[in-house]
């Protein structure tokens, strides 16, 4: 039997905007415990204290690309390694220097350093990837859609009506379980921001 502090797990679609929603959810186990759309840093910090997760999974870019300093610098580096896996795999992403995702970017990064410095583990995980790799609609194919194609991975305690950033959520803290079990794995170079994604051997396959 797991612990039940491996259990716990936050998972963000966080947005680069404080005016935009952001979706959260704690998984425990297989099942949504609860779940929230949010809007300041203070509501996402809050969400994560109470809830005392074991990991935090966050929808953002944590990390720069190798030779780039700061995300205001003019320079050709656009890309990490785990930027160009996702290209190689044929999984559709946007740049994290490209226009919003850049204030996205430097939120995600901020974030990042507050949880951790809660002594909570943070990781990057990209939901439209592990959709992919599992072959569920993204949500821009259906919310209904993804929401049946989560359940159909063994997820429980979805809400009717849920939106798509709070799927996303969930979506990121199943990947989040799944690297605590040793079930997923880390695109690129952790030192400039791995995207943790599902293992291939996950496809078509209930979680235990």
């Amino acid at each position: 039997m797991e612990k039940k502090k491996t259990t716990l797990v936050v998972g963000v679609d966080l947005a680069g905007s404080v005016k935009r929603d952001t979706g959260i959810c704690l998984l425990r186990g297989m099942t949504v415990a609860s779940f929230a759309t949010l809007h300041s840093d203070e509501e996402i910090l809050s969400f994560i204290e109470n809830a005392k997760p074991a990991l935090v999974a966050i929808d953002a870019p944590l990390g720069l690309p190798k030779g780039r300093k700061s995300l205001e610098e003019r320079s050709s580096e656009h890309f990490r390694a785990s930027d160009l896996e996702l290209r190689k795999r044929g999984i559709r992403f946007f740049p994290l220097t490209l226009g919003p995702m850049r204030m996205l970017t430097s939120r995600g990064m901020r974030l990042k350093e507050i949880i951790e410095k809660q002594g909570i583990n943070v990781i990057e995980i990209y939901p439209g990837a592990a959709q992919d790799i599992w072959t569920i609609n993204r949500k821009q194919g259906g919310l209904s859609k993804l929401q049946r194609g989560l359940e159909r991975l063994g997820l429980k305690g979805l809400a009717k009506g849920m939106n798509g950033d709070e799927l996303d959520a969930v979506t990121g803290a199943l990947v989040g379980r799944l690297f605590l079990q040793g079930k997923a794995e880390v695109l690129g170079d952790v030192k400039e921001g791995a995207i943790i994604v599902p293992k291939g051997r996950s496809l078509r396959r209930r979680f235990k």
